[in-house]
């Protein structure tokens, strides 16, 4: 928890339609260059249109098999991943330095957010010391990526809820041959949908303790 004096204010940015990669990479990417200490922290939650995208150390041969899916180079850490519909995607604006936070606990909070709304559907879901991401019976079920400038982060976290997994089938997810993904639809028979986990993750954040105001904005 965050010294009450130091709690930043925290804007939600709830997207309720598809949304492209690229044009919400290019816009995170000048908000974390064009922000100051005074400008509040935030996390936009969203679906996007069918994208491959390559992490900044990522190896080509890791793209198995050309696909109609667009590949777009990026500056995140990690390979290659998709995202799409059915995928939840978080990205995380925050000031690590205002918060007291380092990578480590930057990590450590986008997987550990993922495994308490995945228990909270009876998902009995853990993360590796060893591989980045949050599993179940060793498939992947959610995987991270960030970028750090100047203290302050960028990119973020992408649940499985229920997507089609071709994507995955083209390459390997995160750099990883043979790493089977899955989905919440797979491992629960009412699941929960897009917006449930919006919502999930709102409450989450509203109670953590690290925001002094927390904004939700429909976009």
């Amino acid at each position: 928890m965050t010294d009450m004096a130091a709690q930043p204010a925290l804007i939600i940015r709830h997207y309720h339609d598809l949304t492209p990669y690229e044009a919400r990479f290019l816009e995170m990417k000048s908000f974390t260059e064009n922000r100051d200490e005074t400008t509040p922290d935030e996390l936009w939650i969203l679906q996007h249109h069918d994208v491959l995208t390559q992490g900044q150390a990522g190896k080509p041969e890791h793209v198995l098999v050309p696909s109609h899916i667009p590949l777009i180079q990026t500056d995140r850490g990690g390979q290659v991943t998709w995202h799409g519909p059915g995928q939840l995607v978080a990205y995380f604006m925050f000031d690590l330095n205002r918060l007291g936070w380092n990578v480590r606990t930057l990590v450590s909070y986008a997987e550990n957010l993922m495994i308490e709304l995945l228990q909270k559907y009876g998902i009995d879901a853990y993360a590796k010391a060893d591989a980045p991401g949050v599993y179940v019976n060793e498939r992947k079920i959610g995987s991270l990526g960030f970028k750090i400038r100047k203290g302050r982060s960028y990119h973020g976290l992408a649940l499985n809820i229920d997507c089609d997994l071709f994507g995955f089938q083209t390459i390997n997810p995160c750099g990883y041959a043979g790493l089977e993904m899955v989905r919440v639809m797979d491992l629960v028979a009412n699941y929960p949908r897009f917006d449930d986990l919006c919502r999930d993750i709102i409450a989450s954040l509203t109670l953590s303790g690290y925001f002094s105001d927390i904004q939700v904005i429909d976009a």
